[in-house]
């Protein structure tokens, strides 16, 4: 496998968009990348696929800017790229919550890493001995794919539907560490700056979502593949492409 898959955001006060959009268009091409990248005013989200030098060009020329210095790419090894073109879009939102008060470029949330969150998984409790409930903060489809073990999840059809489920949930994690998860990360921080404005204690975002947990660990409390927004569909606990379940018939 001779494609590398990149998956990267960084939440941050962008202007000048539709020039970023067109420097980013000109150097992906120039690299031969496909993929999806969203700019908007609340930062960049990255989808992006390509022969190595392509992909440590693109992640060195998009550290140049100070702004981006830290990016923080998760990467996957696929065949082919999983992408048929690609699209650099401008977009209100890098991930669309419609809550304008959640500002994450102001702030990240308190965040966990993988390799202690599985420590917290496996010991039943967190350092202070507070029940763990991970909060799983993705669709339904992408749910029905894989998730941790016990997760509390909303079925949602839509990340727009988070703020509602959990302002009438909320009481079900008072007393315990919430750990808020997505794919990639992106969704899980601006769920858990949200569950921090509605006053909920002990709440921490899992760093790098799923994908970081199973790169850094043994997948040690996950269940099933991780539903990934391209043509792979999904991915298994080794980041290989996995088939997606079954339709019911």
């Amino acid at each position: 496998m001779s494609v590398v898959n990149i998956s990267a955001y960084k939440f941050i006060a962008l202007d000048a968009l539709e020039q970023r959009q067109q420097a980013l268009r000109e150097r992906c091409e120039a690299l031969q990348l496909k993929g999806t990248v969203l700019l908007a005013p609340e930062g960049i989200n990255i989808f992006l696929a390509g022969e190595r030098a392509a992909i440590d060009a693109i992640v060195a020329w998009l550290r140049r800017d100070p702004k981006l210095a830290d990016l923080d790419p998760k990467e996957s090894i696929s065949d082919t790229a999983p992408f048929g073109k690609l699209r650099i879009r401008l977009k209100k939102e890098i991930i669309t919550m419609r809550h304008p008060q959640i500002r994450p470029e102001g702030g990240r949330a308190p965040s966990v890493s993988p390799e202690t969150l599985q420590r917290w998984l496996q010991q039943g409790r967190d350092d202070e001995g507070r029940e763990v409930v991970m909060l799983d903060t993705r669709n339904d489809y992408e749910i029905a794919c894989g998730k941790f073990s016990d997760a509390v999840d909303y079925g949602l059809t839509s990340f727009t539907g988070f703020p509602d489920a959990i302002a009438a949930d909320r009481e079900r994690f008072r007393e315990r560490t919430v750990v808020s998860y997505c794919t990639g990360g992106i969704r899980c921080e601006k769920a858990a700056l949200h569950m921090q404005e509605l006053g909920m204690e002990h709440v921490y975002q899992l760093e790098g979502g799923i994908l970081r947990y199973l790169e850094y660990t043994d997948a040690d409390g996950w269940e099933g593949n991780c539903f990934v927004f391209d043509e792979r569909g999904a991915l298994d606990a080794g980041l290989k492409p996995a088939p997606l379940p079954a339709e019911p018939s």
